[in-house]
C-alpha cells in the first residue's frame, strides 16, 4: 500500500506486476493497494472474497473518504493500470475494472491493518 503519491507511482508502476490486481478508492484520492498474486490464480474468481475485501477496506480507509460509511472501491489487474504522459506523481487511469461498496470503518480494520505491516 502507497502512503503518498511517490509510493502509490512506485508500487503501482515499478513493483506490481501485470497479473497483480490493484486497487483503489474511485474518484477520491488516497493510497494504492496491490494483491500480489500467485502464479496458481487463473482468473479473478479463484481469489478469496476475504483477501479482496481487506484489501478494499485499506484502500477506502487510507483515502479522503475515510470517515465515509460507505465508499466505492475499483480494482482491476496491474495491466490495465497506466499514468498518461506528463502526470503528476500519483496520478494514473486504468480501465476494465470491477467496483465493491466497502465500509472504509470496518469493525475489522485493526486486525486487518495489524496483518497489513
Amino acid at each position: 500500500m502507497g502512503r503518498n503519491n511517490r509510493q502509490n507511482d512506485l508500487l503501482s508502476l515499478k513493483l506490481a506486476g501485470p497479473q497483480d490486481l490493484w486497487l483503489h478508492a474511485r474518484q477520491i484520492p488516497g493510497s494504492h493497494v496491490i494483491i500480489k498474486l500467485p502464479k496458481n490464480i487463473a482468473n479473478i474468481e479463484q481469489l478469496p472474497d476475504k483477501t479482496l475485501e481487506e484489501a478494499a477496506v485499506l484502500a477506502a480507509h487510507f483515502s479522503k473518504a475515510s470517515q465515509s460509511g460507505k465508499v466505492e472501491v475499483d480494482y482491476t489487474f496491474r495491466a490495465n493500470v497506466r499514468k498518461p504522459p506528463g502526470a503528476k506523481p500519483g496520478m494514473v487511469i486504468y480501465d476494465d475494472y470491477w467496483t465493491i461498496v466497502i465500509n472504509p470503518q470496518d469493525e475489522n480494520l485493526l486486525d486487518i491493518l495489524n496483518h497489513a505491516q
